[in-house]
């Protein structure tokens, strides 16, 4: 990853004048308060790249039992994941595309996953990006999220419900609502390109994801807590929970692409590169 002092400086002078911009607008929302998740001065840093199972009931995709996985800030030698075909949440069609992914891993090579080529995490595969920060914007009218990690944007309306023909896109199409100490954001049209989580755990063109996130731990915590339900892929809805801790610090520059290369000739997906200038 690359950082610059000067351009950091640049984005989280924007970041601020965006934010001051939004609590000018603030009373727009009427009397009723609404949870404040926004900063330039800090951001939020998930606190592992796994979904954390609820207490009880249907929960996400986890590690087989005979190949428990070690991730490199759990301490010990650190292994690749290979997913638990026995959850009962799984269909057939999920079933072996995991199945194809666990055998990669099985044979020795290395399952690199799209968060490390640079691709974007789609939802709710975008809770799952440790290390880096998680920053809020919120207006009356959106809220955003900006991953500091190559500046991935998800957009919430709040003005809005869901349009009747939504064209997928990593993110989809998000709306939300303010209850209480909540933030309810429901998402639909999420591009099939984007995988559920870290195992790869595949989904189809009727995923449907609802994330309730609010402050947690005395201010110290954002909660995020989420239902997934997919009739393409999934034989029910289930349930995950995401934490983040509060990160003090301004966002910086970081640009996955451009210390990203295949070193060992492995067979990955290619970094994202565009032919033409985006501006």
């Amino acid at each position: 990853m690359t950082t610059s002092g000067k351009h950091s400086v640049r984005f989280a002078g924007g970041l601020l004048c965006a934010l001051c911009a939004a609590a000018l607008l603030w009373p727009a929302l009427g009397a009723e308060p609404v949870p404040d998740f926004a900063s330039a001065h800090y951001g939020w840093i998930a606190v592992d790249n796994e979904f954390i199972a609820p207490p009880s009931g249907p929960g996400p995709v986890t590690f087989d039992p005979v190949h428990p996985y070690v991730g490199n800030n759990k301490g010990g030698q650190p292994t690749y994941r290979v997913a638990d075909l026995t959850n009962p949440i799984l269909k057939p069609f999920a079933i072996e595309r995991l199945r194809r992914a666990n055998e990669l891993v099985l044979s020795g090579k290395s399952p690199f996953i799209p968060r490390e080529r640079c691709w974007p995490g789609g939802v709710p595969g975008f809770l799952l990006f440790p290390i880096q920060p998680l920053y809020f914007i919120q207006t009356p009218k959106e809220v955003w999220m900006i991953l500091q990690y190559d500046h991935q944007v998800r957009r919430v309306y709040l003005d809005r419900q869901h349009r009747a023909n939504v064209k997928p896109s990593w993110f989809g199409e998000s709306v939300g609502h303010y209850e209480g100490d909540s933030l309810v954001v429901d998402t639909i049209g999420i591009s099939v390109k984007s995988t559920i989580d870290n195992y790869q755990t595949p989904h189809t063109d009727a995923l449907h994801v609802v994330e309730r996130f609010r402050i947690a731990g005395g201010g110290k915590q954002l909660e995020v807590n989420l239902r997934v339900e997919d009739p393409g892929a999934f034989t029910m809805p289930w349930s995950a929970k995401q934490l983040y801790t509060k990160a003090d610090q301004e966002m910086l520059e970081a640009v996955c692409a451009e210390n990203n290369g295949i070193y060992f000739s492995y067979d990955v997906a290619p970094v994202p590169t565009a032919d033409r200038l985006d501006f």
